[in-house]
Parts: structure tokens; C-alpha cells; sequence
């Protein structure tokens, strides 16, 4: 992954039991390859959103032992969501936060996840755990054949398929709950 440039294509799919979901990983033939980790992910823009606007995003991540820098371009949504993705591996993301900056663009959004990673052996795919502040969700990235094979295998159906991003799901769980949207972190974490 450096400077890796690519079409990202994904699905999430809501989970309800994420004990039953390991468990359907595995007698669907996936095989854990990055155990359960707390991912940090913080979305930068310029104060006008004009990068959200135009439906691009700028992410510093950290999980799993790794800081990555990523650009995603705007989305096609069909089946599947598909949008350009270009990542970087970079060694500290308070020097590259304080570029950013310098660049003009702010943090506007932070959210918080458990992702565990699971793939099948000879398949293109991976299979993303997430354990997220508003519930578990599985996303599946790959060709879109895979994606669609992959999901019948867990007992997923194509109306399951969501093609929202983490913080307009985030968004509109607050929406339903009558509050304004801030940081998806988890409780001990919202406070500092």
C-alpha cells in the first residue's frame, strides 16, 4: 500500500450478533488475518466542506499497527459502491495532520471502529468486521461478483446492501434519535 491506486468497490451490510457473525465467517470458509483492533479514522476538509461537497474525502487512519493516508474520489452507486481510492502508508500522522492543516484543511469528522479482516483462500475479496458506536456492520470489498457470491454465502440478499459511508450513517442515526451529529467515538472515548 504505498501509493497504491485503485477502484474501491464495497458493500456494508448490517449485522445483528457479531458472535454469529464470526461464527458464519468461518463456516463460509473466512479466515481471520487481522484480529479485532481499534481503528481511528479522522476526516479532513476545508472549513466550506467543499471536499465533502464534491463527494471526494481526505482520511488519516490508524489501526492495526499502520497509519494510511487516503484520498477518495466521488462515488458511483449502483449494486455496489465504487469510487476511486488512493492510499499511502506514512510513519506519523501528527506530522501529516500539521501539513494538512497547513494546507487549510481541518478535522471535521472523527469515527471510531473495531474492524477485524477476513478473506477466503484463492478469492479477490475481504470480508471487514466492524464494530461501530450505532452497531456492527460487515463491509465486503472486491469485484462485485465476489461481493455478490460473498454476501449470498453469509445469507445476505441484495436488498441488504447499504452504499452509505460511516458518517452519513452516523448522521442519520442521530437524525432518528432527535440529536445533532458529532464524533462517532465510542462512550469512553467522547469525552476527550
Amino acid at each position: 500500500m504505498n501509493g497504491e491506486q485503485y477502484q474501491e468497490i464495497e458493500i456494508k451490510l448490517a449485522v445483528p450478533d457479531v458472535d454469529a457473525m464470526r461464527a458464519t465467517l468461518i463456516g463460509a470458509g473466512f479466515v481471520e488475518f487481522v484480529p479485532r483492533s481499534l481503528e481511528e479514522n479522522r476526516i479532513y476538509d476545508w472549513p466550506d466542506g467543499a471536499l465533502r461537497e464534491r463527494g471526494e474525502l481526505i482520511r488519516l487512519r490508524e489501526y492495526a499497527g499502520q497509519r494510511i493516508l487516503t484520498y477518495k474520489g466521488p462515488a458511483t452507486i449502483d449494486r455496489h459502491k465504487q469510487r476511486e481510492e488512493i492510499e499511502v502508508d506514512i510513519s506519523e500522522t501528527g506530522a501529516v495532520a500539521t501539513i494538512l492543516g497547513k494546507l487549510g484543511l481541518e478535522p471535521r469528522f472523527r469515527y471510531q471502529k473495531f474492524r477485524s479482516e477476513w478473506k477466503q483462500s484463492g478469492e479477490p475479496g475481504v470480508a471487514m468486521l466492524d464494530e461501530t458506536p450505532i452497531g456492527p456492520y460487515l463491509e465486503l470489498e472486491g469485484p462485485g461478483e465476489w461481493i455478490d457470491r460473498a454476501a449470498v454465502a453469509l445469507g445476505f440478499t441484495e436488498a441488504d446492501y447499504v452504499n452509505l459511508s460511516y458518517a452519513r450513517l452516523f448522521a442519520d442515526h442521530c437524525a432518528s434519535l432527535g440529536q445533532i451529529a458529532g464524533d462517532m467515538v465510542f462512550a469512553s472515548e467522547s469525552k476527550g
